[in-house]
């Protein structure tokens, strides 16, 4: 299993996060096809607002089959967690994430999350899976 090897042929997570990082920087909607996390662009859908993010979940070899989670919030009081993040920077085999929280304004059902300022780093090489969610635009990115 790629997780317990310290090898080059296992970057294919931190490949496709290579490629969401990329296309978020340069945010454009697109036509639909296959929704894969590697699609080559980012796609909304039906809405008119421009996709800025294309949010993941991730997992861990020992998770369980739980998502991970990380708090929504740099205070070490928070008990509040999310398991959606946003792809930041990609270093090496290292990704640093956004955690993304759910809207509070339930009214506003065509943008799901919001951005926080709650960021950690991962090393690709404890994520054995990664889960796309549908493309969307968050604020204050």
């Amino acid at each position: 299993m790629c997780n317990n090897n310290k090898n080059d042929e296992c970057k294919c997570i931190a490949e496709i996060l290579t490629v969401i990082l990329i296309l978020q920087k340069n945010a454009t909607c697109g036509e639909s096809c296959l929704d894969t996390c590697d699609r080559g662009f980012l796609g909304c859908g039906t809405t008119t607002m421009g996709c800025n993010t294309r949010p993941i979940m991730l997992y861990t070899c020992c998770g369980n089959g739980a998502p991970w989670v990380m708090p929504i919030s740099k205070d070490p009081a928070e008990t509040v967690t999310s398991n959606v993040f946003r792809v930041e920077k990609i270093d090496g085999n290292c990704v640093t994430c956004r955690v993304l929280a759910p809207n509070p304004d339930t009214t506003e059902v065509a943008i799901p999350y919001v951005a926080t300022n709650s960021f950690f780093t991962m090393d690709l090489e404890c994520c054995c899976v990664l889960r796309c969610l549908n493309d969307t635009f968050v604020e204050c990115i």
